[in-house]
C-alpha cells in the first residue's frame, strides 16, 4: 500500500518509512512527486495545518496522503514557537537560525524552567480528499542551553529527554522512533489504517 507523506522533508520521510514498513505501507514524500502542489499552512493549530496538507494534496494527487504538522512548544515562551516552529526566525529560516533564536529568547532562564514539548498532529486523507483518521500526541522534555548531537533535525540538538539525559540529536533514530511525538501519533493511526486496508476501503 503506497502512502504519500505530505512533506518534502526527506528526514521525516525516512523516520516514518521505518515505522510503517513492517505493516506493509510504502511511504514516499512530496520530494518524489514533482506534480505535487504547495499547500499554504494558514491554520491556527497543528490540526488545521495537518488537514490542509492531507486533504489538498490527496485531492490533487488522487492518492492516500498522510499530512502531519508538528512543532515545539516551550512553556516559558507561552507555547511558542508552536505552529511557527519551522519559520520561527523568519520566512527564510533554517534549523540553525531557529535554534539560535530559541536560545536567545531563553537566555537567562534556568534549566528547570526550560520545559517544553514537541507536538505532532497527523491526518490521513483518502484520494478524494476526505479525512479518514487523525491523531495527536506529544513528547515532553526541556531545552538545553547549548546544542548536543548531530542527529535528527529541527530543534532536536537542543531538545533533551530528561530521563535519558540526552538530546534527540544524541539519541539516534532507533530511540527517537520509539519516543518521538511523530512516532506516537502515527502509532495511534495504525489500527485504523490497517482496518481501512482489511475492509477494502484502501486499495
Amino acid at each position: 500500500m503506497q502512502l504519500v507523506l505530505g512533506t518534502r522533508n526527506r528526514k521525516k520521510g525516512i523516520e516514518l518509512a521505518e515505522l510503517l514498513a513492517p505493516w506493509g505501507f510504502e511511504l514516499i514524500t512530496l520530494a518524489d512527486l514533482p506534480e505535487s502542489i504547495e499547500v499554504e499552512e494558514t491554520g491556527a493549530t497543528f490540526a488545521d495545518n495537518a488537514a490542509l496538507k492531507a486533504c489538498q494534496q490527496a485531492k490533487h494527487l488522487h492518492c492516500w496522503v498522510l499530512g502531519e504538522d508538528s512543532g515545539l512548544a516551550v512553556d516559558s515562551l507561552k507555547g511558542a514557537p508552536g505552529v511557527y516552529s519551522a519559520r520561527f526566525s523568519g520566512e527564510s529560516a533554517t534549523d540553525e537560525s531557529n535554534n539560535r533564536l530559541l536560545l536567545e529568547k531563553l537566555s537567562g532562564v534556568p534549566l528547570e524552567k526550560r520545559t517544553a514539548h514537541y507536538v505532532c498532529h497527523a491526518t490521513l486523507a483518502d484520494p478524494q480528499g476526505q479525512i479518514q483518521a487523525e491523531a495527536e500526541d506529544v513528547c515532553s522534555g526541556r531545552i538545553r542551553a547549548e546544542s548536543a548531537g548531530s542527529g535528527g533535525f529541527g530543534y532536536d540538538p537542543l531538545f533533551e529527554i530528561v530521563e535519558y539525559h540526552r538530546t534527540f540529536g544524541e539519541l539516534g533514530p532507533a530511540v527517537k522512533a520509539t519516543l518521538s511525538h511523530r512516532a506516537r501519533a502515527i502509532r495511534h493511526l495504525l489500527p485504523t489504517m490497517r482496518r481501512l486496508v482489511e475492509t477494502g476501503v484502501w486499495r
